[in-house]
């Protein structure tokens, strides 16, 4: 699966530190999602998607 996450992150102004703190999770979380090494739980899903602020299926595409 592939994301957008790291685009839509960037354009908001945020690293990914900032973006981990506001889900909760560790900076290396965000960076392994980006990475497409990770894909989060559906909970940290909303939550990127509520931060980003866009929908969850416009964050990920199938590969």
């Amino acid at each position: 699966m592939q994301n957008k996450i790291e685009q839509l992150r960037k354009d908001k102004g945020l690293t990914q530190a900032d973006l981990a703190k506001a889900c909760n999770v560790t900076r290396q979380t965000v960076n392994a999602i980006e990475n497409n090494k990770y894909d989060p739980t559906l909970q940290l899903a909303f939550s990127l998607s509520k931060i980003l602020n866009t929908e969850v299926d416009k964050l990920f595409t199938p590969d």
